[in-house]
This record gives C-alpha cells, sequence and structure tokens, in this order.
C-alpha cells in the first residue's frame, strides 16, 4: 500500500461556473484556471500521481497545453485512474477537505462522493468529502478563493 498527499488551490472568477468534486455548486462565481477550475479533483488527483510516485497533475496536464484548455476535471481524473491501473495499482480509499467560507457545502457533499466515485470506478465507500471553513482568516477566509486537501491510498494490485 501507498499513500499521497494532495493540495490546490484557485482564486474565485466572475464569469465562470463553480464546479467542486465534478458537481455544479450554485454560486455567483466561479473559480479561475485554465481548466474547469475544480480545486477537489485537482487535489485528489495530486495525491494519487504523489501516492504512485508520478510526479504532479500540472506535469501529466500542463496549463500551458490548449488541450486541457477549459478541461473537465472528470477527465484528468479518468486518465490519472488508467494511469494508475496500467502501472499495477489500483485505488483504494480518499479522504478529503475542501476549504472554504462560501459557498456552504453540506448539501452538495453526497453527490460529490457519488461522482467522484463513479468516475473513479470504486464504491462510494472508499470516498469521504469534507468542508470546513477557516473561520475569516486567509485568503480563502476573506472569500478570495476555495482550497481542498486529498489523501489517497493505493494498492499493488496482485496478479
Amino acid at each position: 500500500m501507498r499513500i499521497g498527499f494532495g493540495y490546490d488551490v484557485h482564486a474565485f472568477a466572475e464569469g465562470r461556473e463553480l464546479r467542486l468534486g465534478g458537481v455544479r455548486i450554485d454560486y455567483p462565481l466561479g473559480l479561475a484556471g485554465h481548466s474547469d477550475a475544480d480545486v477537489l479533483i485537482h487535489a485528489i488527483c495530486d495525491a494519487l500521481l504523489g501516492a504512485a510516485a508520478f510526479r504532479d497533475i500540472g506535469y501529466h496536464f500542463p496549463d500551458t497545453s490548449p488541450d486541457y484548455q477549459g478541461v473537465d476535471s472528470k477527465i484528468l481524473m479518468q486518465r490519472v485512474v488508467a494511469m494508475l491501473r496500467e502501472n499495477g495499482f489500483e485505488p483504494g480509499n480518499i479522504d478529503c477537505t475542501i476549504v472554504a467560507e462560501q459557498p456552504r457545502l453540506s448539501s452538495y457533499i453526497p453527490e460529490m462522493q457519488r461522482v467522484i466515485a463513479e468516475t473513479m470506478n470504486i464504491p462510494e465507500t472508499d470516498v469521504s468529502v469534507k468542508a470546513t471553513t477557516t473561520e475569516h482568516l486567509g485568503f480563502t477566509g476573506r472569500k478570495e478563493g476555495i482550497a481542498a486537501y486529498a489523501v489517497a491510498l493505493i494498492k499493488a494490485k496482485r496478479f
């Protein structure tokens, strides 16, 4: 078994849709980024890649490539999981935390867990999503953006 850690952050931006964990969130601001800026999926991808020692999401899907302009981050996650499986690893459980003062996310968490599990083709019970605030401290507390942390367990497949 191997464990990886991921972190990502994006600033709020006008004129963009907010997506977290592959779910559209009803909020007047989205997140700035080259792709759809799904900070939660990006953190999970980094955790999975880190567990396998496969570098990071920016290495595999650079923001300088037009191929990833506006891409749905679920596609990136599917590619990361395929890369793991092609190299003899199977995703285990995922535990992640979204840090945002706004919007309130608790009602969206079950759908995020379902979408992440379906995208990775793992049991929904292997996906934990939590949300917290920073009690108005830092950039997330000032409502300037959203951060996400993730840890992932991967297992070597037995052949």
